[in-house]
């Protein structure tokens, strides 16, 4: 099978095009025809190094699987050949998504939302398990309280604004101006222009001074710290990025503030929640550019040029009927 490989941690331009022995399934796996997989900073982290001491060279990353079930293993019940499958692979524990096919422990595969091609599938595996780990379970948000989504165009983002109001919450998100219209079209309730306005002015004057429930972080730094400034009495703080300890923790005491700090980790309940959604239709995830398997490289390099454009994901159509039959996505 051909395979995007890393041979070197480095630039977009370490990635290699290989042809690689196919894995086999063994007891209680699937093999999977990979149709698409999609990008995320986790996959660029990784590429760079940052993770050296998890990954073992020459590796196969990548980090979300739409495709169909080609062959299972010893023990298989779930699951049989031509089922459509949606997962994301376990991280840092084996190799990745980046290939023509790849086995997976049956028990983290989903089966594919039926209304989403498989380069929506994809794109919404990791980051919608990671909006669902973070707001649903660590969270706990409730109907009526109010959050705060830092970056809410981006991949993670985007699938939180959709996930926040499904759970019945007051959605404040802060986006450049060129993305209010499209954040407003997810659902958001309160956009802020970050470049333009103070996002704390902006919710203490929208609450009358009380704060959001929950403020969700995807991008770090400065809004990490900020966040106690921003939070109601009794408010979670939610991370998804790789972070020092957090800065402002006196602001922090004085609310009464929880922090939760996110990885995702792989389960097929949340697979099933997140489809359950779908079919609703009250989520579903926007893919903003499509590569092939051999353009990855280009498509690392896209994700992290800064103000790069992309709403919600980049993804990689590694089979042919990604697109689906009407050829959208």
């Amino acid at each position: 099978m051909n395979a995007i490989t890393l041979p070197s941690f480095g630039g977009p331009e370490a990635f290699e095009l290989r042809e690689v022995p196919t894995p086999v399934p063994g007891a209680g796996q699937v093999l999977v025809r990979v149709h698409a997989t999609s990008i995320n900073p986790l996959d660029y982290q990784v590429r760079r190094g940052d993770y050296a001491d998890l990954v073992p060279l020459p590796a196969i990353t990548g980090h979300d699987v739409s495709g169909v079930v080609d062959a299972v293993g010893p023990g298989v019940a779930a699951f049989a050949p031509g089922d459509e499958v949606w997962y994301t692979p376990q991280i840092f524990d084996g190799p990745g998504s980046y290939a023509e096919y790849h086995v997976a422990n049956e028990n983290i595969v989903g089966r594919k939302p039926s209304s989403l091609s498989h380069l929506e599938a994809a794109s919404l595996s990791l980051v919608g398990g990671t909006a669902w780990e973070a707001l649903v379970v660590r969270a706990a948000l409730r109907v009526g309280e109010s959050i705060l989504v830092h970056g809410g165009t981006g991949g993670v983002g985007h699938v939180a604004i959709q996930l926040a109001k499904a759970v019945g919450a007051m959605v404040f998100t802060t986006v450049r101006e060129a993305n209010a219209a499209f954040a407003r079209g997810l659902g958001a309730d309160v956009v802020i222009d970050y470049q333009k306005e103070d996002y704390v002015d902006v919710i203490m004057r929208e609450t009358g001074g009380r704060g959001v429930d929950v403020v969700f972080d995807t991008i770090g730094g400065s809004t990490l710290s900020r966040s106690p400034d921003a939070l109601a009495q009794l408010g979670r703080v939610v991370t998804i990025v790789d972070t020092a300890q957090p800065q402002n923790v006196i602001q922090a005491w004085a609310k009464n503030a929880s922090y939760h700090f996110v990885f995702t980790r792989q389960n097929r309940g949340k697979l099933d929640e997140l489809s359950a959604l779908v079919e609703r239709g009250q989520l579903r995830p926007h893919v903003g550019a499509v590569y092939s398997l051999a353009e990855i490289p280009l498509a690392h390099a896209q994700l992290e040029t800064p103000n790069n454009g992309i709403r919600g994901k980049i993804a990689i159509a590694t089979g042919p009927s990604a697109h689906g039959a009407d050829g959208d996505f």
